[in-house]
């Protein structure tokens, strides 16, 4: 049996309309995981939450909600309740609450966050980047090239530090508008 063009067309359509329906339906499952969390958390209510782990997988849920202030107290009582966590668990807490006080645009207060998530874990790539992010929002050029170099020794393949460290020296070797000779009519 020959399978003519249109057939062909047809069973292609109908593979690709299958794959796709099965990438919908898992973004579908796993955003009403993070509702049911969520409304978990909240019914639980943020005082009642003392543990650490719990603490964090609240905020990352607000999160990813874009719920910046809320995540923010989140954090906050986690910082006041991971004394007994390992140091990695502290950088990765005081690392989010820097990431939403920068989606809030507070970079100072996430720049500390960073600094405070880099005393526990000095190596942690995805602060370094965080931090120098912030830097770089605040203009500080010289140290966000600095931390983006840094990340760099650490992680030679880190796509973001790559990218950026290339932005801020093309921006370093920008030559402004000197004179008349240089209009350019």
């Amino acid at each position: 049996m020959e399978i003519s063009s249109f057939q062909s067309y047809l069973i292609i359509l109908f593979i690709v309309l299958i794959i796709i329906s099965i990438f919908v339906f898992r973004q579908f499952i796993r955003t009403r995981n993070e509702e049911l969390n969520l409304v978990k958390f909240e019914q639980k209510g943020l005082d009642s939450l003392s543990q650490a782990s719990e603490l964090y997988e609240f905020g990352s849920i607000q999160i990813k909600k874009r719920l910046y202030s809320e995540a923010t107290k989140t954090f906050l009582k986690a910082v006041e309740n991971y004394e007994n966590e390992p140091d990695e668990a502290k950088a990765i807490i005081e690392n989010a609450l820097g990431f939403s006080y920068a989606a809030q645009n507070e970079f100072k207060k996430a720049i500390k966050h960073y600094n405070s998530a880099l005393r526990s874990l000095p190596e942690y790539p995805v602060a370094l980047n965080n931090l120098a992010s912030a830097q770089q929002r605040l203009l500080e050029y010289d140290l966000a090239y600095a931390t983006y170099k840094k990340v760099l020794n650490i992680d030679p393949n880190n796509k973001t530090a790559i990218k950026k460290s290339k932005e801020l020296e093309k921006r370093s070797d920008y030559k402004p508008y000197k004179g008349l000779n240089d209009k350019g009519f």
